[in-house]
């Protein structure tokens, strides 16, 4: 067994810092549970979903996952303790224009709200969701600043902010990751969300490994204590979609126990030839207060998407013989990359060929997903909180599919027959995935100032079984009207990944002045990854040198503060580190690649601003993030090496509701990330060398606007509009193809029926919304494992809807 150590960059003194307030908080911890008595607490809300200062998210756990690489799918002793803060009995609800007041998971484990953190944090609320017309988890990218996103078939619901996407962004799941995003992403509808957290920048210290250029946290609906509500919701859109869904929640007339119940189907059609997902979810949870200092929660959701992929559309040369050449897409130069060869040409898009679909026609994909969680919160004290949880996840994936579709410049350039080459893929994941995430909270003080002290420690099992083709089926078909046939023969090999992980990290806030606060964490985690691989006979591929054992030791932290050097004005800057491995994730790890891990830290600083009347706010931030050691796909089954990756930039936003209806907001990001000592000599012995070089899907400028005016009528009426701006981005290192800059506007109307209309429906809500308003042509993502095909973006569309609430 190979034993790996890494220590990410930590600053002096971080651990000393660490250690005495550990020291401190224990010590006070002690004398404050022998002094305790019990005190009467008002019903709380509970369960690991839930937004409030006194229950942050669990911590993660890795998944282990396998693919062929070409896609990597794959407070003092003389005034009172401040209590800890307890949950709201309501569901979670926008209280200012940019959210800042709601608590993230996905950054920390203190209890914070956004505005608190010494980082750049988003929150998207469900009621944003539904007034911005978000469906999907992809379309989330469109409400957050500076981020990107693209459902590349092999890896769903991706993302890219920060100059770093795809597994350099670790995705976690009400706290979890489950493992490698490009490995484990699925489709999925928005509606059973409560709201979807991010953070920008190296996260290791909650999310655990990767997580270099942020985390993405999806967190479902939760119960709340009240009067039960109801909502029911359905919608069609112009590619004939259609959508709906139910949900409920409240208290039941079991004193101290509440539900909740979502459920929903949305038929995702495609503006693609025979191409769709088909997207369900039911989810459910109770949590029980047994007394008023414990409680416990149970939760079970499922997931199923069906699917019918579009991999992409080909590249072609704009100067090829019989090509009608497209504006505003993609340009640049090309040579074919998957086949290799071919003098380089003027880059388009056929205009004959946007709706085309090159699958074979017996594809599909699809996946099932079921969640069990269950823990309990208890309040030893006033100040002293436990609480744990455990969970159990258990997956199925499959893909069969064409998935290479490449313009051949070797049989002349030219739309003719038999011009593009295909490639089959098949495989099967099977995963399952078990944990435990345990916290200790304690609110304390040292020496009169305000302390807040979390100690977290999590364990889990995750094992990740893949069969997977072997023979790659190819064939030619038509550029313009293709034979797609049937998929053809399949060889599978087996693959079997076992991933334990142990994880003890500490965070703390310690407040100096009552507006100065340090606040900081250092996680340590170990990491045991074993690999055995079996050839389609089912003799085991000892000569590959399977199977393997390797094991990995990150220690990663954030430190940081915030100053209120006004009312309404925060400062605040931080350190942070993160670690993940070489070559992309950890799950397509094999003998022969370096088993390291890359080390990631950033400097970031900025300002937050809110108005005394809470009707307007604004951030600033500008950071510099750093990634050494960094392997990156040279082609679609070869991985080299990068020296670093620096990414710097600048985020701005602003949100105000100057009047009554009125409501404008408007964000901008810039964004300059390169390869810095990326050269290498390639398989053919020839020199390459993309040092200064921009990572692909990468824009170094995107921006959002919109506004809304609600008429303030017997029927209330709402119109609103939206823009959005991405600049150019590459679809490879190389930087030869380009992928237009674009620039989209979607428009939207509603009326509120209020509930003398509808008798016994408390609002009732008509709406009316144009997607992509001027019909622009546009390239919306490129996977650089498959080089020689563009994501094209959706043209316009229309769709009309109705919810229900009672």
């Amino acid at each position: 067994m190979q034993h790996l150590h890494f220590r990410a960059g930590v600053p002096p003194g971080f651990s000393r810092v660490f250690l005495i307030s550990l020291l401190s908080s224990v010590s006070l911890s002690s004398t404050a549970i022998a002094q305790s008595a019990a005190q009467t607490k008002p019903p709380v809300e509970i369960g690991p979903v839930t937004v409030s200062p006194s229950n942050p998210k669990p911590a993660p756990a890795i998944s282990p996952g396998n693919q062929k690489p070409r896609s990597a799918r794959r407070a003092t002793g003389r005034k009172p303790v401040a209590a800890i803060a307890r949950p709201t009995t309501q569901p979670a609800s926008d209280t200012t224009p940019l959210n800042t007041a709601a608590v993230a998971g996905v950054s920390s484990r203190l209890g914070i709200s956004a505005l608190e953190t010494p980082a750049t944090v988003e929150i998207i609320s469900q009621q944003t969701m539904q007034d911005r017309g978000i469906r999907t988890t992809t379309d989330v990218a469109k409400a957050a600043v500076g981020v990107t996103g693209g459902d590349a078939p092999g890896a769903p619901a991706i993302f890219s902010m920060r100059g770093f996407s795809g597994d350099q962004l670790t995705t976690l799941y009400n706290g979890i990751p489950i493992g490698p995003s490009t490995m484990t992403g699925r489709p999925m509808d928005v509606a059973g969300l409560q709201q979807v957290e991010i953070i920008k920048g190296p996260d290791s210290l909650v999310a655990g490994l990767g997580a270099t250029g942020g985390a993405v946290n999806y967190v479902t609906k939760a119960p709340h204590t009240g009067p039960i509500v109801n909502e029911a919701f359905t919608s069609y859109d112009s590619f004939n979609g259609y959508r709906a869904g139910y949900g409920s929640g409240g208290s039941t007339l079991v004193d101290g126990l509440d539900y909740r119940f979502d459920i929903s189907h949305f038929n995702d059609k495609s503006f693609i030839d025979d191409s769709y997902s088909k997207l369900s979810n039911v989810s459910g949870q109770l949590n029980y207060r047994v007394n008023d200092s414990f409680k416990v929660w149970g939760a079970a959701e499922y997931k199923q998407d069906s699917d019918r992929f579009y991999w992409g559309t080909p590249i072609v040369p704009a100067n090829g013989a019989g090509i009608v050449p497209t504006s505003g897409i993609v340009s640049g130069t090309w040579s074919n990359y998957y086949l290799g060869g071919g003098t380089p040409v003027p880059a388009t898009i056929d205009a004959r060929t946007l709706t085309t679909n090159y699958n074979v026609l017996d594809n599909h994909s699809g996946a099932s997903e079921l969640w069990l969680r269950s823990g309990f919160q208890w309040d030893i004290t006033n100040n002293i909180s436990l609480k744990s949880q455990v969970y159990g996840y258990d997956a199925h994936r499959h893909w069969f599919n064409n998935e290479i579709s490449s313009f051949d410049q070797t049989v002349g350039n030219f739309a003719g027959a038999q011009s593009i080459y295909r490639e089959r893929l098949a495989l099967d994941h099977a995963q399952r995935l078990y944990g435990n995430i345990t916290d200790l909270t304690v609110n304390s003080n040292i020496g009169g100032l305000d302390n807040r002290f979390v100690a977290t420690v999590a364990a889990s099992n995750n094992q990740f079984n893949v069969s997977q083709d072997t023979l790659f089926f190819n064939d030619y078909v038509d550029l313009l009207n293709p034979d797609r046939g049937l998929y053809g023969p399949r060889s599978d090999e087996k693959i079997y990944t076992r991933v334990n992980t142990a994880s003890l990290s500490f965070e703390d806030r310690l407040k100096l002045t009552p507006t100065f606060a340090l606040i900081g964490g250092i996680r340590f985690e170990d990491i045991k990854l074993d690999r055995t691989r079996f050839d389609p006979s089912g003799v085991l591929e000892s000569a590959k040198g399977y199977p393997f054992s390797t094991s990995f030791n990150p220690i990663t932290g954030r430190i940081g503060y915030t100053w209120d050097i006004a009312p309404g004005v925060m400062l605040y800057s931080q350190y942070a580190t993160a670690a993940d491995p070489t070559v992309a994730n950890i799950f397509i790890l094999a003998p022969s690649v370096p088993l390291l891990l890359t080390t990631s830290r950033t400097y970031e600083t900025g300002v937050k601003l809110q108005s005394a009347d809470k009707r307007a706010e604004a951030t600033f931030s500008a950071f510099d993030i750093e990634r050494k050691n960094v392997y990156v796909p040279e082609s679609g089954i070869v991985f080299n090496v990068a020296g670093k990756m620096e990414s710097k930039g600048i985020e701005i936003a602003a949100a105000i509701n100057p009047v009554a209806g009125l409501k404008l907001w408007g964000n901008v990001a810039f964004v300059q990330s390169r390869f810095v000592d990326f050269s290498y000599v390639d398989g053919n012995g020839v020199f390459q060398s993309y040092s200064g070089k921009t990572p692909p899907n990468v824009p170094n400028f995107i921006a959002n606007a919109g506004a809304s005016y609600r008429f303030d009528t017997t029927l209330p009426v709402e119109i609103g509009a939206s823009m959005r701006h991405v600049g150019d981005r590459f679809n490879y290192q190389d930087n030869m193809v380009v992928m237009n800059a674009y620039t989209t506007f979607d428009a939207f109307a509603f009326v509120d029926i209020p509930k003398t209309y509808f008798t016994g429906v408390e609002n009732t809500r008509l709406s009316f919304r144009v997607r992509n308003l001027t019909n622009k042509l546009y390239a919306a993502w490129g996977d650089p494992g498959y080089i020689d095909q563009i994501i094209l973006g959706a043209p316009r569309s229309y769709e009309v809807a109705a919810s229900f609430k009672w």
